[in-house]
């Protein structure tokens, strides 16, 4: 990272001093940083951890919608497993195990910690299921808005900020939903059935964290 601050704002100047110390934590647990002050840099270096060929699935990210990653990545050489395009409910359930097995999964994250470690909560499991297994390699686009100061800070923001506007994306009657409030509930249709803290990673490298300085996603 380029650390001119000759013409940049206090708040470029300090996601780019924050992200500088987010990576070295990143890397102290075996994942890889990137810091773009920018979308359009984000995109880029995204597109550059993608080797060719490869074959790509993502989860439900606003993020990742939001760089433009699926349209680069529809109109590239790659073979993507493209969810957002099924059929009927029943292919994208296909779709989504079939993201498991992808050479590179896409995703967002609901938090990130100043020391490194991401704060996910899904309903059905698919994302964090790849998260933690399967692809060969996972890139998590994360906004500056996600970083937070520590674990419980993290929790609090999957539940309390992240998850009931999520909420609003999908069909349900979950008390958040309804409220905009979290009302740990257990609901049939809760998107807070999984929470999973990821605080290292193996084998190393696997997961590449992309730091955007800018707001994406929720």
């Amino acid at each position: 990272m380029n650390k001119d601050f000759a013409d940049k704002t206090p708040r470029e100047k300090r996601d780019y001093l924050a992200a500088e110390r987010v990576i070295k934590a990143l890397r102290s647990r075996h994942m890889e940083g990137y810091f773009a002050a920018t979308r359009e840099e984000a995109l880029e270096t995204a597109l550059s951890l993608i080797p060719e060929g490869s074959q790509v699935g993502w989860g439900g990210s606003a993020s990742v919608t939001e760089l433009g990653l699926k349209n680069s990545l529809r109109q590239g050489d790659y073979q993507v497993i493209d969810r957002d395009r099924a059929a009927d409910k029943a292919e994208f359930v296909e779709m989504e195990k079939q993201c498991l097995l992808a050479d590179v999964f896409l995703m967002g994250t609901n938090a990130i910690t100043e020391d490194g470690q991401l704060v996910n909560m899904d309903g059905v499991g698919n994302r964090v299921a790849a998260l933690c297994f399967g692809p060969d390699t996972v890139i998590v686009i994360a906004g500056m808005n996600k970083l937070v100061h520590s674990l419980e800070d993290g929790i609090s923001r999957v539940r309390h900020t992240a998850a009931p506007v999520n909420a609003q994306r999908f069909p349900g009657n979950t008390p958040c939903r309804q409220s905009g409030t979290c009302g740990d509930c257990r609901k049939d249709d809760c998107i807070c059935s999984q929470l999973v803290i990821t605080r290292g990673c193996k084998p190393a490298g696997r997961i590449k964290v992309v730091l955007v300085g800018e707001n994406l996603g929720y």
